[in-house]
C-alpha cells in the first residue's frame, strides 16, 4: 500500500507538472486536458495517504504536503470555470430579437451513421447558424435537407474527419474557405448579418489534436488558433469564433488565444460544458468553444442530447450591444506572451 500510494502521488504531481514546461510534445500536451479529474484524484490520493500512509515514514510529511499543494493549485485553476469564478462574458437582461444570433457546433464523429439524430437535434434546437464537424460526403448528402431551412451555406466535405458544414438562416457574405497551416484542414471565415442589419465576423475552427498518429506536436493547432487571435484582433466587425479547437478551455494555448484576439470565453463563471467524450463521463473535457468580442451578451448557452457522437453538441444564444464592451473584462497579454505568440505564428 505505502509504495503504491507514492507512486500515485508522484504521478500525479508529474502529470501537473508536465503542461507548464509548455513543451509542445503531445505527452506534454495531453495532461492539459484531465485538470478537474487530477483534482479528484489528489483529493483521494491525500486521504488514502492520511488513512493508510505510516506516520513515522520520514518522507510523508513532504509528499502528502506536495499533494495537498497540488490539488490546491488545480482547484485555483478551475475555479474561473465554476460559478465561482467571474463571468468574462455577462448575462443578457433584455430581449431584441433582430439584434440576436443563435449557434449550434457539433463534431458529428465522420463514421458516425445517426443521421436522422443530428437533423433532429438541430430542429429542436432551431439555431440561426450550424456548424458541423468531421463531416465527410455522406453526411453532407444527408444533411442536404438543411437547405431548405437555412437558405445560407458553405459546405467542404472531406472524407479526413476534418470536413466543415456551415448552414445559416441568417444572410452570409463576404465568405471564404482558408487552409491557414495545412493544406487538408480548412477553416471557414464569413460575415453574417443580422436581422437588424448589423453585420457580424465568424470564424469556424477545427485544428488538428496533438496526439500520436495525426500531430505529435501542437504546433499546427497553436499556429493555426493565433492565426485567427491575430484576425479577429483586426477584425473591424464584432467577432464570433466557433469550432472543435482540440485544446480545453483552461490550456496555456487557448488563453494565450484569448489574450492575443480580445475575445471572451463565455464558460468563464459559469461551467465546464464539457463536450468531449460523450461516452466517458470521467473523462470528459470542454474542446467545442464559442469566443466573443466585446460587443455581446450572453442569453443561454447548453450542451445539447448527444446523437451517436464522440461529442456533444454545444448550443449558445447571444445578443449584439455595442454598449456591452465597456463591461466585459478581457485578458491582457504580456511581452513573454508576445513573444511566445509571435514564435509559435512562425514556426511548422
Amino acid at each position: 500500500m505505502e509504495l503504491s500510494l507514492t507512486l500515485f502521488a508522484l504521478a500525479l504531481l508529474l502529470f501537473t507538472v508536465l503542461p507548464l514546461t509548455r513543451n509542445t510534445y503531445w505527452v506534454f500536451r495531453i495532461f492539459d486536458y484531465p485538470r478537474l479529474q487530477k483534482f479528484v484524484a489528489s483529493c483521494i490520493c491525500l486521504a488514502l495517504m492520511v488513512a493508510f500512509y505510516p506516520s513515522d515514514t520520514a518522507y510523508f510529511p513532504w509528499l502528502a504536503g506536495a499533494v495537498a499543494v497540488n490539488a490546491c493549485y488545480l482547484l485555483f485553476l478551475i475555479l474561473p470555470f465554476t460559478r465561482a469564478g467571474k463571468k468574462q462574458v455577462l448575462s443578457c437582461s433584455s430581449d431584441t430579437a433582430p439584434q440576436e444570433i443563435s449557434i449550434m457546433i457539433a463534431n458529428v464523429y465522420q463514421d458516425n451513421t445517426n443521421y436522422a439524430g443530428a437533423l433532429r437535434e438541430i430542429s429542436l434546437a432551431n439555431p440561426d447558424v450550424v456548424l458541423l464537424l468531421e463531416t465527410n460526403h455522406l453526411w453532407d448528402i444527408s444533411t442536404s435537407s438543411l437547405s431548405e431551412t437555412y437558405l445560407h451555406h458553405i459546405r467542404i466535405p472531406l472524407e479526413n474527419t476534418y470536413g466543415m458544414l456551415l448552414y445559416s438562416k441568417l444572410p452570409l457574405q463576404d465568405s471564404e474557405i482558408r487552409y491557414l497551416v495545412e493544406k487538408d484542414i480548412p477553416s471557414i471565415h464569413t460575415s453574417v448579418v443580422l436581422a437588424s442589419g448589423q453585420q457580424i465576423r465568424l470564424y469556424a475552427l477545427h485544428p488538428t489534436p496533438p496526439v500520436p498518429g495525426e500531430n505529435t506536436r501542437s504546433l499546427e493547432r497553436d499556429k493555426e488558433l493565433l492565426l485567427v487571435a491575430d484576425l479577429a484582433k483586426a477584425a473591424a466587425l464584432p467577432v464570433i469564433v466557433i469550432g472543435d479547437m482540440n485544446d480545453v478551455a483552461w490550456s496555456y494555448t487557448t488563453e494565450l488565444f484569448l489574450k492575443m484576439s480580445g475575445l471572451l470565453d463565455p464558460r468563464r463563471g459559469r461551467g465546464f460544458y464539457n463536450s468531449f467524450h460523450a461516452h466517458y463521463p470521467f473523462m470528459r473535457f470542454p474542446l467545442d468553444h464559442a469566443f466573443l468580442s466585446a460587443d455581446f451578451k450572453l442569453k443561454r448557452m447548453c450542451r445539447l442530447r448527444n446523437f451517436d457522437s464522440d461529442h456533444f453538441p454545444i448550443y449558445i444564444s447571444l445578443q449584439f450591444e455595442r454598449a456591452a464592451c465597456n463591461t466585459h473584462q478581457e485578458l491582457v497579454p504580456d511581452a513573454t506572451d508576445i513573444a511566445v505568440a509571435a514564435e509559435k505564428k512562425a514556426a511548422v
